[in-house]
Protein backbone atom coordinates (compact mmCIF):
# COMPACT_ATOMS: atom_id res chain seq x y z
CA UNK A 1 0.00 0.00 0.00
CA UNK A 2 1.51 3.31 -1.09
CA UNK A 3 0.70 6.99 -1.10
CA UNK A 4 0.70 7.95 -4.79
CA UNK A 5 0.83 11.39 -6.40
CA UNK A 6 -0.93 11.24 -9.77
CA UNK A 7 -0.57 13.47 -12.84
CA UNK A 8 -2.85 13.22 -15.87
CA UNK A 9 -5.78 11.76 -13.95
CA UNK A 10 -8.46 13.49 -16.04
CA UNK A 11 -7.68 11.65 -19.30
CA UNK A 12 -9.28 8.32 -20.12
CA UNK A 13 -6.11 6.34 -19.40
CA UNK A 14 -5.46 8.46 -16.30
CA UNK A 15 -8.94 7.74 -14.97
CA UNK A 16 -8.46 4.02 -15.55
CA UNK A 17 -5.08 4.15 -13.81
CA UNK A 18 -6.52 5.91 -10.77
CA UNK A 19 -9.15 3.17 -10.53
CA UNK A 20 -6.47 0.48 -10.84
CA UNK A 21 -4.36 2.08 -8.10
CA UNK A 22 -7.36 2.37 -5.77
CA UNK A 23 -8.31 -1.29 -6.37
CA UNK A 24 -4.84 -2.23 -5.13
CA UNK A 25 -5.39 -0.31 -1.92
CA UNK A 26 -3.19 2.70 -2.63
CA UNK A 27 -3.99 6.21 -1.47
CA UNK A 28 -4.16 8.43 -4.56
CA UNK A 29 -3.80 12.23 -4.67
CA UNK A 30 -4.45 13.77 -8.10
CA UNK A 31 -3.37 17.19 -9.32
CA UNK A 32 -6.06 18.45 -11.72
CA UNK A 33 -6.81 21.69 -13.50
CA UNK A 34 -9.89 23.77 -12.61
CA UNK A 35 -11.31 22.83 -16.02
CA UNK A 36 -10.04 19.54 -17.41
CA UNK A 37 -10.77 17.11 -20.20
CA UNK A 38 -11.37 17.80 -23.88
CA UNK A 39 -12.14 21.49 -24.31
CA UNK A 40 -12.07 22.03 -20.54
CA UNK A 41 -15.54 20.55 -20.19
CA UNK A 42 -14.92 18.81 -16.86
CA UNK A 43 -15.09 20.81 -13.64
CA UNK A 44 -14.18 19.60 -10.16
CA UNK A 45 -17.66 18.13 -9.60
CA UNK A 46 -17.39 16.10 -12.80
CA UNK A 47 -13.92 14.86 -11.88
CA UNK A 48 -15.04 13.90 -8.38
CA UNK A 49 -17.76 11.77 -9.95
CA UNK A 50 -15.31 10.16 -12.38
CA UNK A 51 -12.59 9.56 -9.76
CA UNK A 52 -14.40 8.43 -6.58
CA UNK A 53 -12.03 7.52 -3.79
CA UNK A 54 -9.18 9.74 -5.00
CA UNK A 55 -8.28 13.09 -3.44
CA UNK A 56 -8.36 15.91 -5.99
CA UNK A 57 -6.20 19.00 -5.66
CA UNK A 58 -6.53 21.90 -8.10
CA UNK A 59 -3.37 23.37 -9.58
CA UNK A 60 -1.22 23.76 -12.68
CA UNK A 61 1.33 21.04 -13.39
CA UNK A 62 3.21 23.36 -15.74
CA UNK A 63 3.94 25.86 -12.97
CA UNK A 64 6.47 24.67 -10.40
CA UNK A 65 5.11 26.85 -7.56
CA UNK A 66 1.51 25.84 -8.26
CA UNK A 67 2.36 22.15 -8.49
CA UNK A 68 4.38 22.27 -5.27
CA UNK A 69 1.98 24.38 -3.20
CA UNK A 70 -1.42 23.22 -4.49
CA UNK A 71 -0.47 19.62 -5.23
CA UNK A 72 2.34 18.22 -3.12
CA UNK A 73 1.83 20.64 -0.16
CA UNK A 74 5.07 19.63 1.52
CA UNK A 75 3.67 16.18 2.29
CA UNK A 76 5.31 12.78 2.02
CA UNK A 77 4.56 10.43 -0.88
CA UNK A 78 5.86 7.01 -1.84
CA UNK A 79 5.41 7.14 -5.60
CA UNK A 80 4.71 9.41 -8.57
CA UNK A 81 2.58 8.02 -11.39
CA UNK A 82 2.08 10.12 -14.52
CA UNK A 83 -0.28 9.69 -17.46
CA UNK A 84 0.13 13.37 -18.34
CA UNK A 85 0.87 14.15 -21.99
CA UNK A 86 0.55 17.09 -24.36
CA UNK A 87 -2.74 17.08 -26.21
CA UNK A 88 -1.59 17.95 -29.71
CA UNK A 89 2.09 17.09 -29.84
CA UNK A 90 2.89 20.59 -31.10
CA UNK A 91 6.44 21.64 -30.13
CA UNK A 92 5.55 24.38 -27.64
CA UNK A 93 2.87 22.26 -25.99
CA UNK A 94 5.12 19.19 -25.91
CA UNK A 95 8.07 20.92 -24.24
CA UNK A 96 5.76 22.62 -21.72
CA UNK A 97 3.90 19.45 -20.75
CA UNK A 98 5.91 16.36 -21.72
CA UNK A 99 9.16 17.91 -20.49
CA UNK A 100 8.84 20.94 -18.20
CA UNK A 101 5.79 19.87 -16.18
CA UNK A 102 7.39 16.49 -15.56
CA UNK A 103 10.68 18.06 -14.50
CA UNK A 104 8.69 20.12 -11.98
CA UNK A 105 7.08 16.90 -10.74
CA UNK A 106 10.49 15.24 -10.42
CA UNK A 107 11.77 18.17 -8.33
CA UNK A 108 8.74 17.98 -6.05
CA UNK A 109 8.93 14.18 -5.86
CA UNK A 110 12.47 14.26 -4.51
CA UNK A 111 11.46 16.76 -1.84
CA UNK A 112 8.45 14.60 -0.93
CA UNK A 113 10.55 11.49 -0.34
CA UNK A 114 9.25 9.65 -3.41
CA UNK A 115 11.20 6.47 -4.11
CA UNK A 116 9.53 5.30 -7.33
CA UNK A 117 8.20 6.87 -10.56
CA UNK A 118 5.95 5.20 -13.14
CA UNK A 119 5.83 7.16 -16.38
CA UNK A 120 3.42 6.57 -19.26
CA UNK A 121 5.29 7.20 -22.48
CA UNK A 122 4.90 6.02 -26.11
CA UNK A 123 6.46 3.34 -28.29
CA UNK A 124 7.10 5.85 -31.08
CA UNK A 125 10.07 7.14 -29.06
CA UNK A 126 12.14 4.23 -30.34
CA UNK A 127 12.25 6.09 -33.68
CA UNK A 128 12.12 9.81 -32.76
CA UNK A 129 11.57 12.07 -35.78
CA UNK A 130 9.25 14.70 -34.29
CA UNK A 131 9.62 17.49 -31.70
CA UNK A 132 7.17 15.98 -29.21
CA UNK A 133 9.20 12.78 -29.21
CA UNK A 134 12.36 14.72 -28.42
CA UNK A 135 10.59 16.43 -25.50
CA UNK A 136 9.50 13.09 -24.06
CA UNK A 137 12.95 11.60 -24.50
CA UNK A 138 14.60 14.57 -22.77
CA UNK A 139 12.48 13.98 -19.68
CA UNK A 140 13.04 10.24 -19.78
CA UNK A 141 16.79 10.85 -19.67
CA UNK A 142 16.32 13.14 -16.65
CA UNK A 143 14.20 10.50 -14.91
CA UNK A 144 16.72 7.74 -15.53
CA UNK A 145 19.49 9.93 -14.10
CA UNK A 146 17.44 10.97 -11.05
CA UNK A 147 18.53 8.17 -8.73
CA UNK A 148 14.89 7.17 -8.16
CA UNK A 149 13.48 3.79 -9.10
CA UNK A 150 11.64 4.19 -12.39
CA UNK A 151 9.47 2.35 -14.90
CA UNK A 152 8.86 3.90 -18.33
CA UNK A 153 5.89 2.25 -20.03
CA UNK A 154 5.65 2.59 -23.82
CA UNK A 155 2.33 1.30 -25.20
CA UNK A 156 2.00 0.46 -28.88
CA UNK A 157 -1.33 2.23 -29.46
CA UNK A 158 -4.61 2.95 -27.69
CA UNK A 159 -8.13 1.89 -28.63
CA UNK A 160 -9.18 5.55 -28.52
CA UNK A 161 -6.75 6.43 -31.30
CA UNK A 162 -8.23 3.71 -33.51
CA UNK A 163 -11.86 4.84 -33.28
CA UNK A 164 -11.68 7.72 -35.74
CA UNK A 165 -13.57 5.91 -38.49
CA UNK A 166 -16.32 4.25 -36.44
CA UNK A 167 -18.96 6.88 -37.21
CA UNK A 168 -17.83 7.06 -40.82
CA UNK A 169 -18.42 3.34 -41.30
CA UNK A 170 -21.72 3.51 -39.43
CA UNK A 171 -22.87 6.10 -41.98
CA UNK A 172 -22.15 3.64 -44.77
CA UNK A 173 -18.92 5.25 -45.96
CA UNK A 174 -15.81 3.26 -46.85
CA UNK A 175 -12.95 2.75 -44.40
CA UNK A 176 -9.94 4.83 -45.47
CA UNK A 177 -6.59 3.11 -45.88
CA UNK A 178 -3.11 4.56 -46.37
CA UNK A 179 -1.68 2.75 -49.34
CA UNK A 180 -3.03 -0.81 -49.37
CA UNK A 181 -3.63 -0.75 -45.61
CA UNK A 182 -0.79 -3.14 -44.88
CA UNK A 183 2.02 -0.61 -44.50
CA UNK A 184 1.94 -0.58 -40.71
CA UNK A 185 0.80 -2.72 -37.79
CA UNK A 186 0.28 -2.34 -34.05
CA UNK A 187 -0.91 -4.29 -31.01
CA UNK A 188 -3.48 -1.92 -29.45
CA UNK A 189 -4.16 -2.08 -25.72
CA UNK A 190 -7.29 -1.02 -23.83
CA UNK A 191 -7.30 1.71 -21.19
CA UNK A 192 -8.12 -0.74 -18.39
CA UNK A 193 -5.49 -3.29 -19.41
CA UNK A 194 -2.86 -0.56 -19.71
CA UNK A 195 -3.93 0.89 -16.35
CA UNK A 196 -3.46 -2.49 -14.66
CA UNK A 197 -0.01 -2.78 -16.21
CA UNK A 198 0.96 0.71 -14.99
CA UNK A 199 -0.34 0.10 -11.47
CA UNK A 200 1.47 -3.24 -11.20
CA UNK A 201 4.79 -1.51 -11.94
CA UNK A 202 4.71 -0.26 -8.33
CA UNK A 203 5.22 -3.73 -6.88
CA UNK A 204 6.84 -5.80 -9.65
CA UNK A 205 10.64 -5.72 -9.22
CA UNK A 206 11.15 -7.05 -12.75
CA UNK A 207 9.72 -3.76 -14.10
CA UNK A 208 12.03 -1.50 -12.10
CA UNK A 209 14.56 0.68 -13.95
CA UNK A 210 13.36 -0.53 -17.33
CA UNK A 211 11.79 0.84 -20.50
CA UNK A 212 8.74 -1.36 -20.97
CA UNK A 213 7.13 -1.64 -24.42
CA UNK A 214 3.67 -3.18 -24.16
CA UNK A 215 0.79 -4.08 -26.45
CA UNK A 216 -2.56 -5.72 -26.04
CA UNK A 217 -3.47 -9.39 -26.53
CA UNK A 218 -3.71 -11.07 -29.89
CA UNK A 219 -1.79 -10.68 -33.14
CA UNK A 220 -0.52 -7.42 -34.60
CA UNK A 221 -3.16 -5.62 -36.67
CA UNK A 222 -2.66 -3.73 -39.90
CA UNK A 223 -4.95 -0.83 -40.75
CA UNK A 224 -6.83 -3.14 -43.11
CA UNK A 225 -7.21 -5.67 -40.27
CA UNK A 226 -8.68 -2.92 -38.08
CA UNK A 227 -11.19 -2.02 -40.77
CA UNK A 228 -12.26 -5.63 -41.23
CA UNK A 229 -12.78 -5.98 -37.48
CA UNK A 230 -14.96 -2.87 -37.47
CA UNK A 231 -17.09 -4.01 -40.42
CA UNK A 232 -17.51 -7.42 -38.80
CA UNK A 233 -18.62 -5.85 -35.52
CA UNK A 234 -21.18 -3.68 -37.32
CA UNK A 235 -22.39 -6.57 -39.45
CA UNK A 236 -21.47 -4.91 -42.75
CA UNK A 237 -19.57 -5.99 -45.82
CA UNK A 238 -16.08 -4.44 -45.92
CA UNK A 239 -15.64 -1.37 -48.14
CA UNK A 240 -12.24 0.30 -48.39
CA UNK A 241 -10.82 3.34 -50.13
CA UNK A 242 -7.06 3.65 -50.54
CA UNK A 243 -5.36 7.02 -49.99
CA UNK A 244 -1.84 7.40 -51.48
CA UNK A 245 0.77 8.01 -48.80
CA UNK A 246 2.44 10.44 -51.19
CA UNK A 247 -0.60 12.68 -50.84
CA UNK A 248 0.23 13.22 -47.17
CA UNK A 249 3.80 14.16 -48.05
CA UNK A 250 2.51 16.64 -50.60
CA UNK A 251 0.25 18.20 -47.96
CA UNK A 252 3.15 18.43 -45.51
CA UNK A 253 5.33 20.08 -48.14
CA UNK A 254 2.69 22.59 -49.21
CA UNK A 255 1.85 23.58 -45.64
CA UNK A 256 5.55 23.85 -44.82
CA UNK A 257 6.06 26.37 -47.63
CA UNK A 258 2.96 28.34 -46.60
CA UNK A 259 4.13 28.25 -42.99
CA UNK A 260 7.07 30.48 -43.81
CA UNK A 261 4.64 33.40 -44.26
CA UNK A 262 1.53 32.14 -42.44
CA UNK A 263 2.09 30.86 -38.85
CA UNK A 264 -1.19 28.93 -38.79
CA UNK A 265 -0.02 26.90 -41.78
CA UNK A 266 3.21 26.06 -39.95
CA UNK A 267 1.15 24.56 -37.11
CA UNK A 268 -0.96 22.59 -39.57
CA UNK A 269 2.22 21.33 -41.25
CA UNK A 270 3.47 19.95 -37.92
CA UNK A 271 0.14 18.22 -37.30
CA UNK A 272 0.34 16.76 -40.80
CA UNK A 273 3.86 15.48 -40.07
CA UNK A 274 2.53 13.75 -36.96
CA UNK A 275 -0.30 12.22 -38.98
CA UNK A 276 2.10 11.02 -41.67
CA UNK A 277 4.36 9.48 -39.02
CA UNK A 278 1.56 7.35 -37.61
CA UNK A 279 0.37 6.45 -41.10
CA UNK A 280 3.78 5.14 -42.14
CA UNK A 281 5.42 3.75 -38.96
CA UNK A 282 4.43 0.48 -37.32
CA UNK A 283 3.94 0.63 -33.57
CA UNK A 284 5.85 -2.58 -32.86
CA UNK A 285 9.18 -3.09 -31.15
CA UNK A 286 12.09 -2.65 -33.54
CA UNK A 287 14.44 -5.60 -33.95
CA UNK A 288 17.81 -4.33 -32.63
CA UNK A 289 19.67 -6.03 -35.50
CA UNK A 290 17.47 -5.23 -38.48
CA UNK A 291 15.75 -2.08 -37.10
CA UNK A 292 12.52 -3.44 -38.54
CA UNK A 293 9.21 -3.76 -36.60
CA UNK A 294 8.90 -7.19 -35.05
CA UNK A 295 5.61 -8.55 -33.72
CA UNK A 296 7.36 -11.38 -31.90
CA UNK A 297 9.49 -8.92 -29.88
CA UNK A 298 6.45 -6.84 -28.86
CA UNK A 299 5.13 -7.96 -25.44
CA UNK A 300 1.41 -8.37 -24.81
CA UNK A 301 -0.70 -7.83 -21.70
CA UNK A 302 -4.36 -7.73 -20.78
CA UNK A 303 -7.50 -9.42 -22.01
CA UNK A 304 -9.55 -7.09 -24.22
CA UNK A 305 -8.83 -7.09 -27.94
CA UNK A 306 -9.70 -4.34 -30.38
CA UNK A 307 -12.26 -6.69 -31.91
CA UNK A 308 -13.89 -7.10 -28.48
CA UNK A 309 -14.01 -3.32 -28.10
CA UNK A 310 -15.54 -2.74 -31.54
CA UNK A 311 -18.13 -5.43 -30.80
CA UNK A 312 -19.02 -3.75 -27.49
CA UNK A 313 -19.42 -0.43 -29.31
CA UNK A 314 -21.70 -2.05 -31.88
CA UNK A 315 -23.88 -3.59 -29.14
CA UNK A 316 -24.11 -0.29 -27.28
CA UNK A 317 -22.27 -1.73 -24.28
CA UNK A 318 -19.39 0.76 -24.60
CA UNK A 319 -19.37 4.44 -25.45
CA UNK A 320 -17.37 5.86 -28.31
CA UNK A 321 -14.42 7.65 -26.67
CA UNK A 322 -14.19 11.43 -26.98
CA UNK A 323 -10.97 11.52 -28.96
CA UNK A 324 -10.39 15.28 -28.70
CA UNK A 325 -6.94 16.07 -30.05
CA UNK A 326 -6.35 12.37 -30.73
CA UNK A 327 -8.35 13.06 -33.89
CA UNK A 328 -5.11 14.52 -35.21
CA UNK A 329 -3.63 11.01 -35.29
Amino acid sequence: MARVFMLGASGTIGQATVRALLRRGHEVVCLVRPRAGVGGRLDLTDLSRLLPGAELRVGQAGDLASQAQAGWRGERFDALVSCLASRTGMPRDAWAVDHDAHLHALTCARQAGVQQVVQLSALCLQKPLLPFQQAKLAFERALMASGLRWSIVRPTSFFKSLCGQVERVRRGQPFLLFGDGRLTACKPISDDDLADYLADCLHDPDRADRILPIGGPGPALTLRDQGELLFRALGRAPRFREVPVGLMSAIVGTLGVLGKVWPAAADKAELARIGRYYATESMLVLDPLTRRPNERLTPSAGRQTLGDFYAALARGEAALPDRGDHAVF
